[in-house]
């Protein structure tokens, strides 16, 4: 086996290493249980952001800005008619931070 990247820069390579090994004797029904749990990790953690810059939100409104992240303005606008306001709100933003030079 050849040399591969490191996963982390981070750690040390043996215990990536015996990371990887792990890795290799799970059953592939302990691999799916992992990158689902990590995968539900991820959207709660996204959505937590989305309530720390949007105090007032309500559910609704964070499973749209979630979506919006997700899947860009147009597809979420398409999919969720109720999130035009928010996309147009986003376009706003954009425009007003290019007039302040803001990118």
């Amino acid at each position: 086996m050849g040399l591969r990247p490191p996963l982390a820069l981070d750690t040390p390579v043996e215990v990536e290493n015996r990371q990887i090994e792990e890795w290799r004797r799970m059953s592939s029904a302990e691999k799916a249980a992992l990158v689902a749990g990590l995968t539900n990790a991820t959207f709660v953690l996204a959505r937590a952001g989305l309530r720390e810059r949007y105090p007032g939100a309500s559910e609704r409104e964070v499973f749209l800005r979630l979506a919006i992240q997700l899947h860009g303005p147009d597809l979420a606008q398409r999919a969720y008619t109720d999130a035009r306001p928010l996309v147009d709100a986003l376009h706003e933003d954009d425009d007003a931070g290019h007039q302040k030079g803001i990118a």
